[in-house]
């Protein structure tokens, strides 16, 4: 018998994929569970696996090409003698890339071989799961996988840990973050942002990321929203920071569970508009822009942020960064934000609009904090480092004055409480 190969569908609003490498050869044999493919979703690359036994028998869509959610990619005979017939079977589905994108996928009447992506454990009927780029780097070093503790998800080898292993200084990934700083310009230093090197006249095709933020934009832009800004004294924060920054606390972790604390007392903040009405979400995930260096940008979410400590907030972040720079984020990390952050503060910017997210309430921007003079009550004046915030909210479902009140509250526990961050 011979089955399809399908394009799987790795997000909810993915629908297109992009193949970034076949770890099986057409002939190869294909074992049950076995990975078959790496396909690029939106933002993560995930492995795909056959739910069954036999040989793969032809590749339609070769590494480096897209393919619509659904449409078959390749096809896996049970016996040799099926090899030839797949062959020739595939020759009549076989369609170029760019008819692909434009066609609905052509029902084939066979049998069609569930291939999913799973979320793999260090072990798996004996075998140790490794991604295809670090079998292939074992390979070369010649290192042993099986004595190997993968620091991947869920204790999968990555190339870097076979790097490790070699002796070998792993090879950097050059990846510009935006965290959340409030520092003065004199001290401040912004993300290194390097441009692609282009061609002028050169018309460079989105990557896959770059869509899906394409995608996501132009649905946000159908939502009515409108913005609030605020201005915080930083002053209190920054004594903080200095006290705790030492153990690993990032200011980004900081703001991020000032914002959840906050949140607790506005649930119309993190809710979000539905048809049938309004959703009062059950966590506070404070989801994080974060820019990627092959273009646009992902939002690794900090899932209950109001109960965890400032400590171990802290560490997930490191976590859930350091897998994004290798591409290694689960869907449920970068999509399940109820409320989001984003910052150019790091470039000195004073305050900017960000755009809302899909799905969601409300994403407050956060711009450089700066020394003020200010005028305290007492008509004296004196020098107060102070940032700007501006918030960014769905109309259908938050008012003005929710939105006011939130930043009234978000202010007040960063300008007289900031130390109950760390309880």
């Amino acid at each position: 018998m011979i089955h399809d190969i399908f394009m799987p569908a790795l997000s909810s609003t993915m629908t297109e994929g992009k193949i970034v490498a076949w770890t099986k050869s057409p002939g190869d044999k294909v074992s049950k569970g076995e990975t078959v493919l790496v396909v690029e979703s939106d933002k993560a690359d995930m492995d795909v696996e056959s739910f069954y036994e036999g040989y793969l028998a032809t590749i339609l869509v070769e590494a480096g090409n897209e393919a619509p959610v659904g449409s078959t990619i390749a096809l896996v005979a049970e016996t040799l003698e099926e090899i030839e017939l797949a062959k020739k079977q595939g020759g009549t589905l076989l369609v170029t890339p760019q008819v692909a994108k434009e066609k609905e996928p052509t029902p084939v009447v066979v049998e069609p071989t569930a291939v999913v992506a799973t979320t793999t454990t260090p072990k798996r009927d004996g075998r140790v799961i490794v991604s295809p780029r670090a079998k292939k780097l074992a390979k070369e070093l010649g290192i042993d996988v099986n004595s190997l503790h993968g620091s991947g998800p869920n204790g999968r080898i990555v190339a870097v840990d076979i790097e490790k292993a070699a002796g070998k200084t792993a090879i950097p990934v050059t990846v510009t973050t935006q965290p959340i700083a409030v520092t003065t310009p004199a001290t401040a230093v912004a993300p290194k942002v390097t441009p692609p090197s282009t061609t002028p006249g050169e018309v460079v095709p989105l990557t896959t990321l770059q869509k899906a933020v394409v995608g996501n934009m132009m649905t946000s832009l159908q939502v009515p929203t409108f913005h609030v800004g605020y201005t915080i004294t930083t002053d209190s924060l920054d004594v903080l920071y200095k006290k705790i920054k030492s153990k690993g606390v990032t200011m980004t972790t900081l703001l991020a569970k000032a914002v959840a604390v906050t949140l607790k007392k506005h649930p119309l903040l993190y809710a979000s508009y539905t048809e049938a009405g309004i959703k009062y979400n059950a966590a506070i995930n404070i989801a994080v822009a974060v820019s990627m260096p092959d273009g646009g940008l992902i939002t690794p979410v900090l899932q209950n942020a109001d109960h965890l400590d400032i400590y171990s907030l802290s560490r997930s972040w490191k976590d859930l960064v350091d897998r994004a720079r290798s591409k290694q984020l689960q869907p449920v990390e970068y999509n399940s934000g109820t409320f989001t952050l984003s910052n150019l503060g790091m470039f000195g910017v004073s305050q900017f609009d960000a755009i809302l997210p899909p799905g969601q309430g409300s994403i407050l921007a956060i711009g450089a904090s700066r020394p003020q003079l200010v005028a305290s009550d007492d008509g004296l004046f004196g020098v107060k480092s102070q940032m700007n915030i501006n918030i960014t909210c769905d109309h259908r479902i938050i008012y003005g004055a929710s939105a006011a009140a939130f930043l009234q509250d978000l202010a007040k526990l960063i300008e007289t409480d900031a130390q109950s961050l760390t309880l």
